[in-house]
């Protein structure tokens, strides 16, 4: 391993899979995922999903079937991605991309349990 951390690691690749509806992110350490763009709708870092603190985020639903329209980076740190429902204000950083991957089945399960405690449904 190169010492690379989720923090300093940097992507090399990233491809917009629109029929599959994922989003593709190589990085410099090897570390490669495909997120779908329902998981990171639902994982926006935006205050709108977010809440403005601990226990003030907003559970997303009926997101099932949301894609993406556009990836815009930001600087050399984050990537804009507008989804087809129109939400576009999360700055996704590099290290939160990286987490999200790391992270995917725990961080997908505890939103389906989520949902379900809510009565609320991914469709």
């Amino acid at each position: 391993m190169s010492g690379l951390s989720p923090d300093s690691a940097r992507p090399v690749e990233i491809k917009l899979h629109s029929v599959s509806k994922k989003l593709e992110i190589s990085f410099d350490d090897g570390a490669s995922f495909q997120l779908p763009a329902e998981y990171l709708r639902v994982y926006s870092p935006s205050a709108e999903v977010r809440g403005h603190g601990v226990g003030n985020e907003t559970l997303q639903t009926g997101k099932m079937h949301v894609g993406i329209k556009a990836l815009e980076p930001i600087g050399h740190y984050a990537l804009k991605i507008t989804f087809d429902d129109g939400h576009d204000s999360g700055l996704f950083s590099w290290a939160y991309l990286y987490e999200l991957g790391v992270k995917h089945d725990q961080y997908w399960q505890d939103y389906l349990n989520r949902l379900a405690a809510a009565g609320a449904l991914r469709e």
